[in-house]
């Protein structure tokens, strides 16, 4: 499954980052790796609220909850844990109905976690001087998500300055993600 091997991949990194690492600069303008770290803890909590029948306001508070732990590395971890168990059958045909963009079966939800993660996989890396390389199988399932929204993905507001013009086909999957997704991996 795509989201176990995101969440792996998230994990890995997550394993190997140091408290001194936290107050490194990441790709996500204005994102320390501590930044980076809240997001993807407060993301997978949230996702895991609204699975369970939360409002959008409780889910957000949720993600507010996360913001400051003591253990922040743990507290990602035991996220990415809760995420995961949140995982069950049903999933096409369970509604979250409190998502801020709409109603939705909570697979949608969850394959945007896998998303996140991915690429959160790639900045944490990237920040930390670890290993970039991502699962291609993953990296394949969210650019065959993502590529369609290519010519407004700069405009919704998540993916930095959105694709630069100048990857091209000829390029390995993982770069073209990448680019698309706002980052600059040369």
């Amino acid at each position: 499954m795509a989201l176990t091997a995101a969440t792996d991949a998230f994990r890995v990194r997550l394993d190997r980052v140091t408290d001194d690492q936290l107050v490194l600069p990441t790709p996500c303008e204005g994102w320390t790796v501590r930044d980076l770290l809240r997001h993807v803890a407060g993301g997978n909590r949230m996702t895991v609220a609204l699975v369970e029948g939360c409002s959008v306001e409780e889910a957000r508070s949720f993600f507010a909850r996360s913001a400051e732990p003591d253990d922040l590395r743990g507290a990602c971890a035991v996220s990415l844990d809760a995420q995961m168990k949140a995982l069950g059958p049903g999933l096409d045909t369970t509604m979250v109905v409190h998502h801020p963009m709409g109603d939705m079966p909570a697979a949608q939800v969850f394959g945007f976690r896998i998303g996140d993660l991915l690429v959160h996989s790639w900045d944490l890396s990237r920040a930390v001087g670890g290993d970039e390389r991502l699962p291609e199988d993953v990296v394949a399932h969210v650019y065959a998500e993502l590529q369609p929204m290519e010519p407004i993905i700069a405009d919704i507001g998540v993916f930095g300055s959105g694709p630069s013009g100048g990857v091209g086909e000829d390029s390995d999957i993982q770069t073209r993600l990448l680019d698309l997704t706002g980052r600059r991996p040369s």
